[in-house]
């Protein structure tokens, strides 16, 4: 599994898809209404700190995961209750992913199909990627990645054809203050989906040149914030901050409006297209981790045998989180993100941090 290695523009890829994952399909900030791109840009800037934690705390230890860092830093016995919740974290996100992606298409393309047909073929086709190590798995980044980002501007530029488009629904900037923007920026901007970001160091010993590590985790976080808070942007000049505010999937609201001349509609199959493949990139990075991290905690020599059960878990998993999909959002707006993201993506990396750098500076 070491001499395994991905290159830092497969890294890129996989985590700059990663960070627009479902979130560039969701519509973030709704609670801010027009200023919800404010948001996403101040949580981008505050999440540069996060990624100097994670980058910082990968350059102590080069060679090791998350998962191989914890023992070293905090004991064995001490880290083993924090790895589960890890594991548990990147496993519950996945099938989350999953769970938005099978919502959607049921609820747009694919009527009368149940959820469980979706999401199960997503997985075998993901557990297919995945089963052929890191190096498949980065390949496959570079080929979906262009086509993330093709059907993304194609969406963008069929917007301003749209009659209702207007950048004055951007206005008033800050009509309230700015304290309602801060008050979102963390614990949600931040932890979602920036924070989410702690994955990268899962997959960190397997860069090929780990000089680049803090260069390639900042370029991440702003190369996907900067792209979110342009498409943010974008819906709220087309739908309107009110109609924004209150859409499930703000991006498929905006590209329903699209008519050129009466005759070209309906471009609903390249948001599709986008959310297939931006969950691509959330759910292999969560699964992949969570398989690594498995395979390290119970020394076991592969992680093909695990990937094939935790395609398994992730699907019965989404299925059975939530009731329906505004139980979903809720269970994950008010529960998952401000708590559980805060204490291991925040928390949690910052404790180590403060210890590590204490060890070596005793030590050095």
């Amino acid at each position: 599994m070491k001499q395994e290695k991905i290159s830092g523009f497969q890294l890129s890829y996989l985590m700059i898809g990663y960070v627009l994952g479902t979130a560039m399909i969701l519509g973030l900030g709704a609670e801010v209404k027009q200023d919800a791109w404010l948001l996403i840009l101040f949580g981008m800037l505050c999440s540069l700190i996060l990624m100097a934690v994670y980058t910082q705390l990968s350059a102590y230890y080069p060679d090791d995961t998350l998962v191989q860092i914890l023992p070293k830093i905090i004991g064995k016995y001490l880290s083993y209750p924090i790895i589960m919740l890890y594991i548990f974290h990147f496993t519950y996100s996945a099938a989350r992913a999953c769970r938005e992606l099978g919502d959607l298409i049921v609820t747009t393309i694919l009527v009368d199909t149940p959820s469980v047909v979706v999401i199960g073929s997503f997985m075998v086709l993901m557990i297919y990627c995945l089963r052929g190590g890191v190096e498949t798995f980065g390949r496959m980044g570079e080929i979906v990645f262009p086509v993330y980002i093709i059907a993304l501007i194609l969406i963008w530029i069929l917007l301003f054809s749209v009659e209702q488009f207007n950048v004055n629904n951007l206005t008033p900037v800050l009509g309230n203050g700015v304290k309602p923007v801060l008050k979102e920026v963390f614990p949600n901007a931040v932890n979602f989906p920036f924070g989410e970001t702690i994955i990268i160091m899962m997959f960190f010993p397997f860069l090929n040149k780990k000089q680049n590590v803090r260069k390639i985790g900042m370029s991440i976080i702003l190369i996907g914030g900067t792209m979110l808070t342009v498409n943010s942007i974008m819906m709220l000049s087309t739908l309107g901050p009110e109609i924004y505010s209150e859409s499930n999937f703000s991006l498929l609201a905006a590209t329903q409006m699209v008519s050129i001349a009466d005759f070209l509609e309906r471009f609903d199959a390249l948001v599709i297209l986008m959310m297939v493949a931006g969950v691509f990139f959330k759910v292999g990075g969560f699964t992949f981790g969570a398989a690594v991290a498995i395979s390290q905690v119970f020394k076991l020599k592969q992680t093909r045998s695990v990937i094939l059960a935790m395609g398994t878990i992730i699907t019965s998993l989404s299925l059975i989180s939530a009731t329906s999909y505004v139980e979903h959002l809720e269970i994950g707006f008010t529960i998952f993100v401000p708590y559980v993201h805060t204490l291991l993506q925040v928390i949690v990396p910052i404790l180590l941090l403060c210890i590590a750098f204490i060890r070596k500076r005793i030590h050095s």
